[in-house]
């Protein structure tokens, strides 16, 4: 059998105005938010495979490699690596927008 739920009454809007004390603990350093940490990473790992697709490329400029494999493989991972951080950047992008559209 089904049971009816009870109504449960709207919770007080209070909750909103603790989002500003949030977002200030979090640019002091207190509190790490977790899209932050994820977008710093991408970046991060851009800068790395970027720093990696440079010595490749250089160890073939100068003789030191003869193995293209290895460049064409830091090639790659550097494109996925910046593509990622372009589909972070759009989906925060949409995810703003669409916050932005909610009436209040």
């Amino acid at each position: 059998m089904n049971v009816i739920q009870p109504i449960v009454p709207i919770q007080s809007i209070d909750s909103i105005g603790q989002l500003g004390s949030v977002s200030k603990a979090a640019e002091s350093g207190g509190i790490s938010l977790p899209f932050q940490s994820m977008f710093q990473d991408a970046v991060s790992s851009v800068n790395e495979t970027s720093a990696s697709l440079d010595g490749e490329i250089a160890k073939l400029a100068t003789g030191q490699s003869d193995n293209m494999h290895d460049a064409l493989i830091a090639s790659e991972k550097a494109n996925l690596s910046v593509d990622m951080v372009v589909e972070l950047r759009n989906k925060l992008l949409d995810a703003y927008k669409e916050i932005s559209n909610i009436n209040i």
